[in-house]
C-alpha cells in the first residue's frame, strides 16, 4: 500500500514493530535523524511515536510497522503505524486499567490531525501529523529558511 506521494515526502524511518523492540533505542535513532528539528517539535514527534508504537504492543497482536515521514515543502512530520487489528483506537478507555488509555488523547493534542485507514488485507494504519509551531524557521531548526518558505 502506498501511503504517501514520493515527491512530497521523504522517509525518515521504516521499521518493523515487534514485542522485542527497545523503545529507548527507537527514540535515540529518531532523535539522531531529526536533530535539525527544534527541540519542542522533536519531543512532540517522539511522544507521538512512543504512544502509537506502544498501542501496537499493548492492544494488538504486538507486531506492525512504523514509518516516519517528513514533508519536503513544510515543517511537518507524519507518523504511520500499521497493525493487524481492525479495532479502532479508543479515546480515553483502556482494557489495561484505569491508569492507562490516555495515549490517543496525547496524540490528539500534539497532532495537527490523526486518524486511521483500513489496510487491504485487514488491519489498519494509524497516522498522525505533527507540525512545528508558527515560527517554522525557528521550530524546524532551519534558521536560513524564511518562515513563509514552503508553508
Amino acid at each position: 500500500m502506498t501511503t504517501v506521494e514520493e515527491d512530497s515526502r521523504s522517509m525518515v524511518l521504516d521499521l518493523l514493530i515487534d514485542p522485542g523492540i527497545v523503545m529507548s533505542a527507537l527514540r535515540g535513532q529518531l532523535t539522531s535523524r531529526l536533530r535539525d528539528l527544534g527541540e519542542d517539535h522533536r519531543y512532540d514527534v517522539l511522544l507521538v511515536v512512543t504512544e502509537l508504537v506502544s498501542n501496537v504492543l499493548d492492544h494488538t497482536a504486538g507486531t506492525g510497522r512504523l514509518r516516519v515521514l517528513r514533508a519536503n515543502a513544510k515543517c511537518e512530520i507524519t507518523v504511520e503505524v500499521d497493525d493487524t487489528s481492525d479495532s479502532q483506537p479508543m479515546h480515553g478507555r483502556s482494557r489495561l486499567g484505569d491508569t492507562r488509555g490516555r495515549g490517543i488523547v496525547v496524540v490528539d493534542n500534539l497532532s495537527r490531525e490523526w486518524g486511521t485507514h483500513p489496510l487491504p488485507g485487514g488491519g489498519k494504519t494509524v497516522f498522525a501529523s505533527v507540525r512545528c509551531g508558527t515560527d517554522a524557521a525557528a521550530s524546524c531548526g532551519d534558521a536560513e529558511r524564511p518562515a513563509s518558505a514552503g508553508l
